[in-house]
């Protein structure tokens, strides 16, 4: 049985960033490529903010209003800034903050820079593993 303390313990390294004048068509190509449902909206510049888009953003902002995928950039249905979740944050605390915040996946970040990914998945099969 495995012990999961932190967050950083649970968090998976599939952290990918595209830039935020890419095309949505882009975004869900590197999605699939990478085998991922979020990627990281690049800073402009030091004072900016990183961004999210994910599969739930796409769905909800391009494919249900019929919207092409080549006329939609990555920045007009991205979520900016990006809530991140502290790697040496209890685990227990996570899906609380997340849920709270209303977010489903969500960079973690340690030293001011992001470590990987994490989602509600990772609690369902840490809670699993602890059986």
């Amino acid at each position: 049985m495995e012990t999961y303390t932190t967050a950083k313990d649970i968090t998976l390294d599939k952290l990918y960033y595209i830039d935020g004048l890419a095309s949505i068509r882009d975004a869900i190509q590197l999605m699939k490529d990478k085998e991922v449902r979020a990627l990281i909206i690049q800073k402009r510049n030091a004072a900016d903010a990183n961004g999210i888009i994910t599969i739930i953003d796409i769905i909800s902002n391009v494919i249900i209003p019929e919207r092409t995928l080549e006329e939609v950039s990555v920045y007009e249905v991205m979520t900016k800034p990006v809530l991140s979740i502290p790697s040496h944050l209890n685990v227990k605390y996570v899906p609380r903050l997340m849920y709270n915040s209303k977010i489903r996946i969500a960079p973690v970040e340690e030293n001011g820079k992001y470590i990987g990914i994490i989602d509600y998945r990772q609690f369902l099969f840490a809670a699993l593993l602890a059986k």
